[in-house]
């Protein structure tokens, strides 16, 4: 199903299809300053969702957003948008659906006298400073209500817009723990653009990692994914790790591809188009599930780890990266409902 002939500001009543008893549709918007992209308003019924026993380190998220126009390929929210009867390639790169009252809906929440103020993350399924949040400005509120209400809580983004919230973050590591991740693991620059093309640059997000320390906060990186062939060479980590010393993270947290059903076909087809060398390597590497093979891993883990304690990430100053560890690699344990962070 499709949302088509949308004028800038045009409303749609109704509900989104796939939706059912959530909060219906406001009104689907386009405007020109996203080209192709149409932002599907919605009231939320609620905000905060619940993952119990998801093997992470955290319970509760919230996604202000569903869909992204940073547009990777290897995405693994992307099924997340069949819920909604769209398709998982560029329907989740350009239908993006808006949850426009999640702030006020979230405060209500954190007000109950059943909350326990435990962790609650942003950032698992898609990004909170995607570009659409520069529109939207839903994030101060959101990080109002967390440490207003005592609650300790985590971002997870490749989204440079983050840095107009530093402020706002600093003030809230005062009453609670903030913990802070930049996304990065792509040091090409030509490869990020064409498998991630609406993600900040290197350097955008290296500079971000540099600002967020100088506003006194902790910034972890997830060096995810980390592409076989393509991205895990050790001149490449080594390189990559180097950078991120220098920029002062404060713990790494490297992952490899993992390809779900739903994102492996839209991840092929970019393989087979930009390296049709690789395609059967992977084919092999995956043709057991969503993990690249356990030998692969091992060997990965033996390569990465010697250069993990060369740059200062092995050791006990890269735990204070914890509150984003495995935010965007559930273990292959985990089900397809706790998946669904929306």
């Amino acid at each position: 199903m499709r949302w088509a002939g949308q004028q800038i500001d045009a409303e749609t009543p109704g509900t989104l299809p796939g939706l059912g008893s959530i909060a219906g549709l406001v009104r689907s918007v386009t405007t020109p300053e996203f080209q192709g992209v149409t932002f599907h308003e919605v009231l939320a019924h609620s905000a905060l969702n619940s993952v119990p026993g998801s093997a992470l380190p955290f319970n509760w998220t919230v996604n202000p957003y569903r869909g992204c126009t940073h547009a990777c390929r290897y995405c693994f929210a992307r099924p997340t948008h069949t819920y909604l009867e769209l398709d998982t390639g560029r329907d989740f790169d350009q239908q993006i659906v808006v949850k426009t009252n999640v702030a006020d809906v979230l405060r209500r929440e954190l007000a109950r006298p059943s909350w326990r103020h435990e962790r609650v993350a942003l950032g698992t399924n898609t990004d909170p400073y995607q570009r659409a949040e520069g529109r939207y400005r839903l994030m101060p509120g959101i990080i109002d209500a967390l440490a207003s209400s005592g609650t300790p809580f985590s971002i997870l983004s490749k989204g440079t817009l983050l840095r107009r919230d530093l402020g706002l973050l600093a003030e809230a590591s005062a009453d609670v723990s903030v913990g802070i991740g930049i996304s990065l693991a792509l040091g090409d620059e030509e490869l990020r653009r064409r498998l991630e093309p609406g993600v900040p640059s290197v350097r955008g997000r290296l500079d971000l990692i540099r600002a967020i320390r100088a506003a006194g906060l902790p910034c972890g990186v997830m060096v995810a994914p980390v592409l076989p062939w393509l991205t895990d060479s050790t001149d490449q980590l080594d390189q990559l790790l180097t950078q991120l010393a220098e920029a002062g993270a404060t713990g790494v947290t490297p992952l490899v591809l993992h390809l779900r059903p739903g994102v492996k076909d839209w991840f092929m087809q970019w393989l087979s188009h930009d390296h049709p060398n690789l395609v059967s390597r992977y084919e092999s590497l995956y043709g057991h599930g969503a993990y690249a093979s356990p030998s692969y891993r091992k060997a990965f883990e033996q390569k990465v780890r010697p250069l993990l304690e060369k740059h200062g990430f092995a050791g006990p100053s890269s735990h204070r990266s914890e509150p984003i560890r495995g935010m965007h690699n559930p273990k292959p344990s985990t089900t397809p409902s706790q998946q669904r962070l929306f």
